[in-house]
């Protein structure tokens, strides 16, 4: 049996941990080598470092702290953040990444991902989906949000839903971007082009602690072939566990990711497991069970 995989995940600004509440009112949360050596410690499964503001800035991924992270941990950490290229892919592998994210850019040129895939492998490439619930019309058709400028990214076009029908719309530069797409038909695009997992984000439940959109990880899950991260909401190890369970109401993911909590020490990835093997879950178990 693949065994289930808890994340921690260091959202970085300007050179530190940082973590908000819907992508908005960031507080600080520390060093990032010294977050992800505690993370290490606490034999977590991997680690996602994500540069938050690099796409939104136009610039590349802080590439010396990557680096500085990759050295002190010895876990698969994943990085994204301000991917544009097969060069920053190729920078943050030298870097010491073992898989790459890459999100804005997907989204502008999707043809990124099959290039991406083919020249670092799908296992090393994960494509980070944020997206927020969407508004319908009278008719059942989905609302496009404003864009800035008032443009619309490549490809961008929602599709017509059966009334009642819940759907959810992607997002782009950390959030702050409605791309006009369907976030379910996007996961399974970019599955199609060679992705090696989906990093998937409700905007509406990140840093609510309310528990994981599990309609939403759940729709994306059984419809792609590839792994789930659930992202946004975990609040406690049932939250994780609902996320994880493959069965009827579960989320269906394969692994969970989690900030807040564990970055504010409400919890720790060991105590989690714990609970989560009790309740059936199959974990790495942590050294001290």
């Amino acid at each position: 049996m693949l065994l289930k995989r808890i994340i921690p995940c260091l959202d970085v600004d300007k050179g530190r941990v940082v973590k908000g509440v819907q992508y908005v009112d960031h507080v600080d949360a520390g060093d990032p080598v010294e977050v992800a050596q505690m993370y290490d410690a606490q034999e977590a499964d991997e680690i996602t470092f994500l540069d938050i503001t690099a796409s939104h800035e136009g610039r590349r991924t802080i590439f010396d702290i990557v680096s500085r992270t990759a050295e002190t941990v010895f876990m698969p950490l994943t990085v994204g953040g301000g991917v544009r290229s097969l060069d920053d892919v190729r920078d943050l592998l030298n870097a010491g990444a073992d898989k790459v994210s890459i999100m804005t850019a997907a989204v502008k040129d999707p043809d990124l991902v099959a290039r991406t895939a083919a020249k670092i492998g799908s296992a090393n490439l994960v494509v980070a989906i944020d997206a927020r619930r969407v508004a319908r019309d009278g008719g059942g058709v989905l609302v496009p949000s404003e864009r800035s400028g008032g443009e619309r990214l490549a490809g961008a076009g929602l599709a017509p839903v059966v009334p009642g029908e819940t759907r959810w719309e992607v997002c782009t530069h950390g959030g702050r971007t409605p791309a006009g797409i369907d976030a379910v038909a996007w996961a399974r695009t970019v599955a199609e082009a060679g992705a090696g997992e989906i990093l998937l984000t409700s905007m509406d439940r990140d840093g609510t602690k309310s528990g994981y959109d599990l309609d939403f990880v759940r729709a994306v899950a059984d419809a792609i072939p590839i792994p789930v991260i659930a992202s946004g909401g975990g609040g406690d190890a049932a939250d994780m566990a609902a996320a994880l369970d493959d069965g009827p109401g579960g989320g269906h993911a394969q692994a969970a990711l989690a900030a807040s909590i564990f970055h504010f020490k409400e919890t720790t990835v060991g105590e989690v497991k714990r609970e989560l093997l009790a309740r059936g879950v199959p974990v790495r178990p942590p050294a001290a069970v």
